[in-house]
């Protein structure tokens, strides 16, 4: 076989142990949050995250198998990561929002389809939480809307948990 040949069904393989080993995880999460082991919020960023590492993971066996120059390789990551870091730093919004994001994953007491009330100087904000995110959580109104609320701001307001019933 030539090289070529090699890398084609090397890449293939690849690609088959992504796709399975993706589909594993997922029923792992999935199975791990129906037993109440796990919140449904964490076990959809827990999803995202498990498939980001799996798809770099991927990448980098790629690039292996095709012979891509590491030294290249890192510099063009490295150049790429400072672009995101220079825009992230530039909108401190945004970085706000990922770090909130984060806050709320491991540190705070509201979940999916808790009834909340945001309670604001200007404008109350009541709803059931239908996602959270990791830059706005999203609450559905009584009467069917949807209110994007960036997470920063979420964890600067008070809120008020409702009783569900």
């Amino acid at each position: 076989m030539d090289l070529p040949e090699i890398q084609i069904i090397g890449t293939v393989v690849t690609l088959v142990v992504y796709v399975i080993l993706r589909a594993v995880a997922a029923k792992f999460i999935d199975k791990t949050v129906a037993t109440g082991s796990m919140q449904k919020t964490r076990g959809k960023i827990v999803k995202k995250a498990v498939n980001l590492v799996l798809l770099l993971l991927l990448f980098t066996i790629v690039s292996i198998l095709w012979g891509v120059d590491q030294g290249e390789l890192a510099i063009f990551i490295g150049s790429v990561l400072t672009v995101i870091g220079i825009a992230l730093f530039a909108q401190w919004s945004i970085l706000s929002n990922i770090t909130a994001g984060i806050i709320l994953f491991f540190n705070h007491s509201v979940k999916l389809d808790d009834t909340i009330a945001i309670i604001d100087k200007d404008f109350n904000v009541e709803g059931r939480v239908s996602d959270i995110g990791l830059f706005f959580v999203i609450l559905k109104t009584e009467n069917g809307e949807k209110v994007s609320v960036p997470n920063n701001v979420f964890i600067q307001k008070m809120i008020r948990h409702k009783p569900n019933g």
